[in-house]
C-alpha cells in the first residue's frame, strides 16, 4: 500500500510541495515572521519526506543565533510562503525543512492537533490545547 502524500500549492499554482505520509501535528509559531505570515508548519528533512518544486525566491533570516539562519521561500509570482529550510545541516548532515500546511486542502488535515511554539521570547514548546487545524480555518 502506498503512503498518503499531502500536496500543497501557492495561490497561482507555480510553487508546490509534497509531504509523504501524514504529519502528527501542525505547528503555529508566534515569532516575528510566522505571526505575520499566518502559517502552519509541518516538518521533516530536505530530500526525505518533503519535496518543493517551482520558481521561488527567498528571504534569509539570520537573527536566530545560527551562523547562516533560515531561508524562507516564497512563490516568485504570487508571493505565498511555501517553506523554510535551515541553511546549516544538523550534526547528522540532514537539513531541516518545513512546509506551509495552509497551502493544502483543509479536509485531509483538519483533524491534526496544533502545537504552539513561543518563537518570540523563549523558543520553547507550549502546552498543547484542544485546538486542531479545523479550528484555525473555521
Amino acid at each position: 500500500m502506498l503512503a498518503d502524500v499531502l500536496k500543497g500549492a501557492c495561490h497561482c499554482g507555480a510553487a508546490t510541495w509534497t509531504f509523504e505520509g501524514m504529519p502528527e501535528s501542525a505547528t503555529a509559531c508566534n515569532c516575528t515572521l510566522c505571526r505575520r505570515y499566518g502559517v502552519l508548519w509541518i516538518y521533516d528533512y530536505e530530500g526525505e519526506r518533503i519535496a518543493v518544486a517551482g520558481p521561488t525566491t527567498s528571504y534569509v533570516r539570520n537573527d536566530l543565533g545560527e551562523p547562516a539562519g533560515l531561508e524562507i521561500r516564497f512563490c516568485a509570482t504570487c508571493g505565498c510562503v511555501v517553506c523554510w529550510r535551515s541553511l546549516t545541516p544538523g550534526d547528522d548532515g540532514r537539513r531541516r525543512i518545513a512546509v506551509n500546511l495552509r497551502l493544502t486542502e483543509p479536509g485531509p488535515v483538519a483533524h491534526l492537533p496544533i502545537d504552539h511554539i513561543d518563537g518570540l521570547d523563549t523558543f520553547t514548546k507550549l502546552p498543547r490545547d484542544a485546538r486542531c487545524v479545523t479550528d484555525l480555518w473555521s
